[in-house]
């Protein structure tokens, strides 16, 4: 006789009244979550004769995979740029304030510093669950300093280096440390590189192409050494021309080699990308498509001058410049902002604007079978929101981590098993 007894005694938490992402849709179904994870309702009826322990009313929510910020420099006066001997302390508290924009899981993101900024910070930095204390970290963004002196933007361009005659070793004395490190934005057109973009995917790093002047072959042949993303696509890079695309042209190239998928950010915050881009850029490659905050130090903060690694920055309203210029040095967007910005401006299907920032970061990373979706056996990673896409509830490994404060979500009914 089949035992009635579960595998597990954890208790089972269905969440329902929702709609949830799932296969690419919103469908009207169920979430069921046990241990910290999505779990098959089929196997748990005919495999284990078990049911739900914990009913939760979701209030006709949608539920999606929590969002996934592959370029976030900061915020709420922290700058993970600016040396300090505790690195930790700052991350805890933007992952905490974060968890309101439906984010579970970052990237920390180091822009262009001094190599003594990279030795001290980075040793400090670890892979982490997220939980109440806040997002989970998925690995550090170094954005910088091997990139092109004409596109550096906001990067201070006395920090820049190239990679001299010792290729890859020249990037293992800079950084000093890459046991933390996720993606790495560098300039293709740079001499070394194809080694340097070699050795890191032998690392399985993410390379990252960014800040940089290279032509259409250059990137193509990045991208053969296996390049898979391009930093904030538009900014910081040569604009197209039909002659020679530059970088934009990886979202078409025919040189793409079979089986790789080349993903891009982009912010969309309504100032670094007109929606006509946003538009372009989707249209040309939707699947690609990866919506990133590069939020600074002034993301939660008023108007006034903040640091940024090795610079000074200026709020104006809602845009961020180098001080005492004009030049754009990051955002103050959070996530929920640039998914609500980019449903509106491309005008895609809702189920678009939110795997553009869960399942395709999750996929620029390698992790898309536990993170950024709602499959069986995935993270129960995922975030409650209304029609409008305003985060009602973010919740980890199946455990609500913030909640609205005008959002009451009906306590978790037990359900008698009488």
């Amino acid at each position: 006789m089949p035992s009635n007894k579960s595998v597990s005694d954890a208790p089972i938490f269905q969440f329902t009244n929702c709609r949830i992402l799932k296969d690419h849709k919103l469908q009207r179904e169920d979430l069921w979550v046990r241990e910290g994870k999505i779990l098959n309702p089929e196997k748990l009826f005919f495999d284990e004769k078990g049911s739900a322990d914990l009913l939760v009313d979701c209030q006709n929510s949608l539920i999606a995979p929590g969002f996934i910020d592959t370029q976030i420099n900061g915020g709420y006066g922290v700058d993970f740029s600016m040396a300090t001997d505790d690195a930790p302390s700052g991350i805890s508290l933007v992952g905490q304030k974060i968890l309101s924009h439906g984010v579970t899981s970052f990237c920390p993101t180091l822009v262009t510093s001094p190599p003594s900024v990279y030795h001290q910070v980075l040793p400090q930095i670890h892979v982490t669950d997220g939980g109440p204390q806040g997002a989970g970290v998925l690995g550090v963004h170094l954005e910088g300093p091997f990139i092109s002196s004409e596109k550096r933007g906001a990067h201070p361009e006395h920090c820049l280096r190239s990679y001299a005659a010792g290729g890859f070793q020249d990037l293992l004395k800079t950084y000093g440390f890459l046991d933390s490190v996720s993606i790495v934005t560098l300039a293709p057109e740079m001499k070394g590189s194809g080694e340097v973009i070699s050795e890191l995917v032998k690392r399985r790093i993410c390379v990252s192409l960014g800040h940089s002047v290279a032509n259409l072959s250059q990137a193509e042949e990045a991208v053969q050494h296996g390049a898979t993303y391009i930093t904030h696509l538009f900014n910081a890079m040569l604009p197209f021309h039909h002659r020679d695309p530059g970088i934009v042209g990886l979202l078409t190239s025919d040189k793409i080699p079979k089986g790789q998928t080349v993903f891009y950010g982009m912010i969309a915050d309504g100032i670094h990308t007109n929606p006509a881009a946003l538009r372009l850029a989707h249209l040309a490659h939707p699947k690609g498509l990866v919506l990133v905050t590069d939020a600074i130090t002034a993301m939660g903060l008023a108007p006034g001058r903040h640091p940024l690694g090795q610079q000074v920055i200026e709020i104006e309203g809602l845009n961020a410049y180098v001080a005492g210029t004009k030049t754009l040095a990051g955002s103050i967007a959070t996530m929920d902002m640039c998914v609500r910005h980019f449903l509106e401006a491309t005008g895609c299907k809702v189920e678009s604007a939110l795997e553009a920032a869960s399942l395709h970061p999750a996929q620029v990373l390698g992790i898309e079978h536990r993170k950024g979706t709602l499959n069986y056996g995935a993270d129960a990673d995922f975030v409650l929101l209304d029609d409008d896409l305003n985060v009602k509830a973010t919740y980890i490994a199946g455990e609500q981590v913030w909640r609205k404060d005008l959002f009451t979500l009906r306590s978790p009914s037990r359900i008698s098993k009488n």
